[in-house]
């Protein structure tokens, strides 16, 4: 897993483990008084539970933004370099993947927290 963060580009992942641990944050510290129901106005509460589906959105664009810089670098690499083997050119997608992968994990886990 930790080979998987170092492939994705410190930056990028760096920016969507923090998204994650916000999403996680603002989950727990807004659904603790759904559970305790001691006169706290629940709808109001689950009306902020809504900026979790939000969160988790900016997340997946964050990882897709990640790819999109990943594959420009990468062609621009491909643009000097000249002639390339396809094996080396499908190994540089496969990484530039990595940030939008864990975006759209974020994303799921956010769909989730706000179903419930």
């Amino acid at each position: 897993m930790k080979n998987l963060f170092y492939m994705g580009g410190p930056l990028f992942m760096g920016i969507l483990t923090a998204i994650f641990i916000i999403m996680i944050a603002w989950a727990i510290f807004h659904f603790l008084p759904v559970l305790v129901k001691n006169g706290h106005n629940l709808e109001k509460i689950r009306a902020r539970l809504k900026h979790i589906k939000t969160i988790g959105t900016f997340a997946l664009v964050t990882g897709i933004l990640g790819q999109l810089i990943g594959l420009y670098q990468a062609f621009a690499a491909i643009e000097q370099a000249g002639d390339i083997s396809p094996s080396l050119m499908m190994g540089g997608l496969k990484v530039s993947m990595i940030t939008t992968f864990y975006g759209i994990l974020i994303f799921l886990i956010s769909l989730l927290l706000w179903l419930i």
